[in-house]
């Protein structure tokens, strides 16, 4: 019955409205509008020297509480109206498209609060190392990069392999993706860490079962930043690009590797055939990556995946397809009891915990 339906529905979408009601406290929306609003009535306010900052995250501000309220009242609305109209099938139809819009907007704002971090809505460059395990591990680190192309594809992101270092028997050593969409870096950071999968190897001809690690590392992309870098620090090396695939490869030294001498950081490009194209993504990146270090060090964090090693027990995530199926986040306890469909790029439930479990702590 429809009365059913309905009344299932409203009562799945709770924990997106208790979720959506504990984000919106604990990220002080209301005391940050109440504090700008008597700062603006003010009769100096023209005066400041951060009028229009201020300005603009108010406005920003009263958007969010805006759409909160809304989204309560339409919530409790819709419940009593269910209430009321049990038996009157006309009016629980006109009362259905009314609550499909609602969920729909529920689950896009309760997105929109988790991701509140400040740099977010940035693009990100998302990196792919194997681990430990050799061949495994390389095959291993192949499928993390189709599940995150797949993934991208998914969502709508625009995605561009940078580059792609191939193992000698199989799969890649390497990878780099840009991948870009307002909110790309704060979709993606839920996957920064080290990823498990436990199969029976296609490598083995007695058909054992392996246990294979891949790193991956997320890095937003930082255009406005400034930054000085030394052309002394660095040490530019030319390639030839290879890999897997016509786009990857050519035959002149177009590949570029920049090593930044003070930090180590190394990060290498060959997407394009140019090689002052691919001197100047490559510089993108190592930008990116010593703000995110200046970042990280003002913080006092120290998360980098690079510190630790690529095997067991450091992994935040396993993918194990035998002797049973199963995917499982270490750091939510979500699971999925279909692998396929993770490794296709399903991963948006594993966000979302991700970014539910962040909102809590």
């Amino acid at each position: 019955m429809l009365i059913d339906d309905l009344s299932l529905l409203l009562k799945e979408l709770e924990p997106d409205i208790a979720t959506i009601q504990a984000t919106y406290k604990n990220a002080g929306f209301e005391e940050k509008f109440k504090k700008q609003e008597a700062l603006i009535q003010t009769e100096t306010f023209w005066q400041h020297p951060d009028q229009a900052m201020i300005q603009k995250e108010h406005h920003y501000i009263s958007g969010v509480r805006d759409e909160y309220y809304a989204i309560i009242k339409g919530f409790e609305e819709n419940k009593e109206m269910v209430t009321l109209f049990a038996d009157q099938e006309a009016e629980l139809q006109t009362l259905k498209p009314e609550i499909m819009a609602l969920r729909k907007q529920i689950k896009k704002f309760k997105i929109a609060l988790l991701l509140s971090e400040e740099d977010d809505a940035r693009n990100c460059f998302l990196s792919i190392n194997a681990g430990a395990g050799g061949t495994e591990s390389q095959d291993w680190a192949s499928m993390l990069v189709r599940m995150y192309l797949r993934f991208c594809e998914r969502e709508g992101f625009s995605v561009s392999v940078l580059d792609y270092q191939s193992g000698e028997e199989a799969g890649i050593k390497s990878a780099t993706l840009y991948i870009q969409k307002k909110n790309a870096a704060g979709f993606l950071r839920s996957e920064f860490g080290v990823h498990r999968l436990v199969r029976i190897s296609p490598f083995d001809a007695n058909k054992r079962r392996h246990t294979s690690f891949a790193a991956v590392m997320i890095t937003p992309e930082f255009e406005d930043a400034k930054i000085d870098i030394d052309e002394k620090d660095l040490r530019i090396d030319t390639y030839r690009a290879g890999g897997a695939g016509g786009q990857h490869v050519n035959k002149t030294d177009s590949a570029v590797r920049i090593t930044h001498i003070p930090s180590g950081i190394v990060v290498q490009c060959q997407s394009e055939r140019s090689q002052l194209q691919n001197k100047g993504t490559a510089m993108k990146m190592l930008k990116a990556k010593l703000v995110e270090r200046q970042v990280s060090e003002k913080k006092e964090k120290e998360m980098s995946v690079e510190k630790k090693k690529i095997e067991w027990g450091s992994q935040i995530r396993s993918y194990v397809l035998h002797p049973y199926k199963m995917v499982k986040d270490h750091r939510t306890d979500f699971e999925s009891f279909n692998p396929d469909d993770v490794l296709d790029g399903d991963l948006m439930p594993f966000i979302e915990a991700y970014l539910v479990m962040q909102a809590k702590s």
